[in-house]
């Protein structure tokens, strides 16, 4: 037979055949051997520390079973390239060195033959390195709000202050920048605008993924971890949804799995603990949510491993359109007065105000045992809401804040199009941290306000524009904003407006990109209009006018807006309005224009700060 010959009739059983023959190639430290249409062996050849993943954003998930030295050492999730490579994330080697490390790869997209298979741009393109370049390559990625490094982000979890340090964790996918491989990421703060990333804290074990869940320090050493050991509640998430625990003795920078998980299980899904000990009655109080249910679980225990259920809220109550996600419960004094009262926060999906996710909250009254909520003049619970945006979902508080501070972060995206949004290299940042009170209102009523927390005054670095008085009437005034920095600012003004009037803002750019705010006297409320921010088109839900009540009924209304690269966030100066929105403009906005519906209003107090994370 000639050599042509069985060139042709090794490529036939080759075609014939998904599983008659494995062939291999050296790819830079790494070799790679197609076992069939759907099976496909990475050996790594070199001890470098990282074995780079080529990844296709849209791609299918494939499995991918990591083998030490003959045995399964961890599975996970990734979009592996077909037809192209978007962007690559890392592997980490480094527990392995010396040992014989193999990837046992099954692709979910179906092959006709290993000829189609082996075409996949993926294989080309397993490389090795000593290095990962975390570079940022995303014009939207903001400059003063936390982002994973990589990768998908969603949920603030974990969150504890110890030691002069934020700690905050959340749910990542550490394999690409869709949902996936649920993994506590981790990062730390000294002053809520400058981020240090840490290695994972918790990640998947034979229980399941890790889903959300809450941090605190055990000052008393009741769980036996030892004295202001920190221990992280989370839900082990796989077929079933249970609780499970982890310690830390370090300060929360690495976590022991306790052996003895899962500490709750229950037949039905819940999920999201979120703890704290309650003084006044010697216990700690966790509060789970019922998702499916509805309504939130409120467990005691004299040891943080040892759980009761001692009562439930929520069902039938407030907005019951979604599931019940990411609890939190604590109490705050109301401003003004000696009267303190409890807050009962419950994040939902869908069921927000303006589609979507949001974050509901409750004001009453709490026992140790039972919440029970306020009502209204007819007898009703009111459903209100913390953030009037689309973009603010999963926002729980850190324990153990300095000062009695109740400190508040939320995901600053929406499960209707997060994992559209027009970046790669990571997705998903989280809002400006935030200080939570409580208000009274003219309708009788308690509300929580939400100020940005006092640590963003350092990100001023000068005023860019400021104007004691200004007039305003039908033809707009307009101003100028920042160009450095790509446009980030923080916006000042106190609007003084007549009765029956309404005040618009427009910021804008030279491509006639715009947001538009509206302050209605009339109605008493603020509206922000996205539809023409400028990038859109990726999701038919972001397009949208989102409307928040500004509790102020004389006409004035004083207002702070955070504007990032790709990020506004609204504030009442007393924090009793609350409203944050993704924008991706083409350009920065360069522009801001006021005027009036009709008469005459004055913007008094306007200040235009420059930031710098610098």
């Amino acid at each position: 037979m000639t050599r042509i010959s069985k060139i042709l009739l090794m490529a036939l059983i080759m075609t014939c055949s998904g599983t008659a023959l494995s062939t291999s190639q050296e790819r830079k430290g790494v070799s790679v051997e197609y076992l069939g249409t759907n099976n496909t062996l990475i050996r790594i050849a070199d001890d470098a520390k990282y074995l780079l993943l080529p990844i296709q954003d849209n791609g299918e998930e494939a499995t991918v079973n990591v083998v030490v030295n003959g045995k399964l050492e961890t599975s996970f999730m990734a979009r592996l390239a077909k037809s192209r490579v978007d962007y690559k994330v890392p592997f980490d080697l480094t527990p392995y060195k010396g040992k014989k490390v193999v990837l046992n790869i099954i692709s979910h997209q179906g092959r006709s033959t290993i000829r189609e298979a082996q075409e996949d741009a993926c294989w080309r393109n397993f490389v090795v390195s000593d290095t990962y370049d975390t570079t940022n390559r995303e014009k939207f990625r903001p400059l003063y709000h936390h982002t994973p490094e990589y990768g998908w982000m969603n949920d603030p979890n974990g969150m504890v202050y110890a030691d002069g340090v934020w700690h905050l964790c959340y749910q990542w996918n550490p394999y690409g920048s869709k949902w996936a491989n649920m993994t506590w990421g981790h990062s730390t703060s000294k002053d809520l605008v400058h981020w240090e990333h840490h290695a994972t804290t918790i990640v998947p074990d034979g229980l399941g993924a890790i889903f959300s869940g809450s941090s605190v320090i055990d000052a008393k050493n009741s769980a036996g971890f030892g004295k202001d050991a920190i221990v992280a509640l989370y839900t082990s998430a796989a077929v079933s949804q249970m609780q499970s625990l982890a310690y830390s003795t370090d300060g929360g920078y690495t976590f022991t799995t306790y052996p003895g998980n899962p500490i709750i299980t229950l037949p039905t899904e819940a999920r999201d603990p979120n703890m704290f000990w309650d003084e006044a009655n010697g216990q700690w109080v966790m509060l789970l949510a019922h998702a499916l249910e509805k309504e939130m679980l409120i467990f005691n225990s004299p040891d943080l491993k040892t759980w009761t259920l001692a009562s439930q809220f929520g069902k039938g109550i407030g907005a019951q359109d979604g599931v019940w996600e990411c609890p939190d419960l604590f109490e705050l004094p109301v401003a003004g007065t000696e009267e303190k009262k409890w807050v009962l926060v419950c994040n939902i999906n869908p069921g927000g105000p303006f589609g979507g996710s949001a974050t509901q909250y409750f004001i009453g009254d709490f026992d140790g045992k039972t919440f029970k909520a306020d009502t209204d003049a007819n007898g009703n619970i009111p459903t209100k809401w913390m953030d009037y945006g689309k973009d603010h979902y999963a926002a729980v508080s850190w324990s153990n804040a300095p000062e009695g501070r109740r400190t508040v972060i939320g995901w600053m995206s929406n499960w209707q199009y997060a994992a559209e949004i027009p970046t790669m290299q990571y997705r998903s940042a989280n809002t400006l941290p935030r200080e939570m009170g409580i208000f009274k209102d003219e309708d009788g009523q308690y509300y929580l306000s939400s100020t940005p927390s006092p640590e963003m005054e350092a990100l001023r670095a000068g005023v860019h524009y400021q104007s004691r008085s200004m007039s305003v009437k039908q033809v707009a005034k307009t101003v100028s904003l920042p160009t450095q920095n790509d446009g980030i600012c923080e916006i000042a003004m106190d609007i003084e407006a007549r009765k029956g009037q309404k005040v618009t803002i427009v910021l804008s750019n030279k491509a006639q990109e715009k947001v538009t705010l509206t302050y209605d006297t009339e109605s008493d409320t603020l509206s922000f209009d996205r539809a023409q921010s400028g990038i859109v088109n990726f999701s038919q839900d972001f397009p949208a006018v989102t409307m928040a009540p500004t509790h102020r009924h004389n006409g004035k209304l004083s207002l702070r807006l955070f504007i990032d690269r790709s990020s506004i966030e609204v504030f009442e100066q007393e924090g009793r309005l609350a409203m944050t929105n993704l924008v991706f403009p083409n350009s920065p906005y360069t522009t801001m224009s006021v005027k009036t519906s009709k008469g005459k209003a004055k913007i008094n107090n306007l200040r235009i700060y420059n930031l710098s994370v610098n």
